[in-house]
């Protein structure tokens, strides 16, 4: 089936040194890489058994000095681009970067939700469907998980831009419920309040691995840090939070395939 709005379709790694951390996700997620043909911008793409599943690149110039760091971002799938900027400024949200046709590809921009988590909202004129978030599929995103100031706010920001759900909930104590998200009848990640000592609010993507302790041990011995974990979640598996050589947070999650 075709992607529909509100589909997570693709997610992009902005870094100060791409050539390290091409080394450092290919050693942790068995990712691939090449260049994007027609790119100006030295683009990159990440890939597993012959399918690309994200894209990554350095820092736009002067993006440092403003204040950004490297992270992980998600793009969204949706029917109209400028409407959808148009509605999330409207709705208390900030456009970082307008509606722009990349030649190929499709129209995107770079956009911010209320309490300042950035996103992409992007329509493609590729064939195919996307396959960036496949929950059963090592190397590709299995959870989309945001972290937030709000949680209420963020769920009826989100709700309303692209039809997603409250679904069931986890309690955890005094930082609240741990709430799924689901869209389209699938369960595609969850909103949580943010810690008081935690980053600032932003969206963390777990990549699938077929062995989460080998995955761990990649992260330490390639210059990385793990904040938390491996630790079991629902389903039998298990997840860890870490952050590459050059800061960007993301997550992983996968089997324990022997005793550590």
């Amino acid at each position: 089936m075709a992607n529909q709005h509100g589909d997570f379709i693709w997610y992009e790694l902005l870094t100060t040194e791409a050539d390290a951390a091409a080394r450092f996700y290919g050693a942790v997620i068995g990712w691939q890489n090449r260049p994007a043909e027609g790119s100006n911008l030295d683009y990159r793409i990440f890939r597993i058994n012959g399918t690309d599943v994200a894209g990554f690149m350095k820092l736009p110039a002067g993006a440092e000095n403003a204040g950004m760091r490297p992270c992980w971002l998600g793009y969204i799938g949706v029917r109209d681009v400028d409407a959808t900027a148009a509605d999330v400024v409207r709705a208390g949200g900030v456009q970082h970067m307008p509606p722009t046709d990349i030649p190929g590809v499709g129209r995107f921009a770079m956009l911010a939700d209320p309490q300042g988590v950035v996103f992409y909202v992007m329509r493609g004129t590729m064939e195919g469907t996307s396959t960036s978030f496949a929950p059963t599929r090592p190397g590709h995103c299995h959870w989309n998980e945001l972290a937030t100031s709000d949680q209420a706010a963020a769920l009826a920001f989100y709700a309303g831009l692209f039809g997603w759900e409250k679904g069931d909930a986890m309690p955890m104590g005094a930082q609240g419920d741990y709430r799924f998200i689901t869209h389209r009848g699938q369960t595609i990640g969850a909103v949580m309040n943010r810690m008081p000592d935690a980053p600032p609010p932003a969206w963390n993507f777990y990549f699938g691995v077929e062995d989460i302790d080998v995955a761990a041990k990649a992260v330490s011995d390639n210059g990385g840090a793990i904040h938390y974990g491996p630790a079991e979640v629902p389903g039998g598996v298990h997840i860890i939070v870490a952050s590459d050589p050059q800061g960007a947070m993301f997550g992983v999650v996968g089997p324990r395939r022997a005793a550590p």
